[in-house]
């Protein structure tokens, strides 16, 4: 039952992004366009690092890989106010018992659907120029993204549990991604930071997720960091319990 569960909510979750594909390729054209202008404004500045001089392009491709996931997992709470609108979120929560079954179903199909937008721009960031490594420590690397991209879906699949409401989850959307964006090391080293946004990127959750695939990608360097993984994980453990609690008090 729960396999059968997951499955029924996974293939639902991508069918729904199949049957508008017009969507799916219009997320592409905001990273496009930030790499775009972004990349070709500063490549006359190109970032310092131990391993000599990185053209800006090269350095920016990883954080808009992150910012890729960022904003495609915050819009991961729209379908479930979607489904609470039309009765589909009740009758699971009536008719099933697996609520964890429908909430990873949920979740793993939206990271699915996140993972492959930012393959996506890794694709096209090559074709506008930029040079990266596409390695074993580069797939490796990506587990950070991934943890991120499942925190952020859980954590905007809450919000939408908590207001049921579109209204609320734009602001949350706008309110939310920006900070968390422009305070890591997406667009710039933290070095370049003032001091205190500095130690705000160190704890970014977004440079934790963006750091290990630029090391592997672009500087090849030594990626793990053990702290890092064990913070990601834990928030991933935390906003997916709390995420379980919130969908099981409207069965109540």
């Amino acid at each position: 039952m729960t396999r059968i569960i997951f499955n029924a909510v996974f293939n639902r979750t991508l069918l729904h992004i199949r049957r508008r594909p017009v969507i799916l390729f219009l997320s592409f054209l905001q990273p496009l366009i930030w790499m775009t202008f972004f990349g070709f404004l500063f490549q006359r500045f190109p970032i310092s690092s131990d391993h000599g001089k990185i053209q800006y392009l090269d350095f920016l491709l990883p954080g808009i890989c992150g910012m890729t996931v960022l904003l495609g997992a915050s819009q991961s709470g729209i379908s479930i106010i979607r489904d609470s609108q039309t009765g589909f979120l009740e009758r699971m929560i009536i008719t099933t018992k697996q609520l964890s079954s429908f909430v990873a179903g949920k979740i793993i199909a939206d990271l699915f659907r996140v993972i492959f937008q930012a393959v996506i721009v890794i694709i096209l960031g090559i074709l506008l120029g930029a040079i990266v490594h596409l390695n074993v420590n580069t797939l490796a690397s990506s587990i950070f993204l991934i943890l991120f991209g499942f925190a952020y879906c859980c954590l905007s699949c809450l919000i939408a549990c908590k207001t049921d409401s579109q209204e609320a989850m734009s602001a949350f959307i706008h309110i939310a991604n920006m900070p968390i964006f422009f305070t890591s090391t997406a667009l710039v080293p933290s070095k370049a930071m003032p001091a205190w946004m500095e130690k705000l990127a160190e704890w970014n959750p977004l440079t934790m997720a963006v750091t290990p695939l630029r090391q592997a990608m672009v500087i090849q360097e030594p990626w793990w960091n053990a702290r890092n993984f064990i913070f990601l994980l834990t928030i991933c453990i935390a906003i997916y319990s709390a995420l379980l609690v919130s969908i099981k008090e409207k069965r109540i």
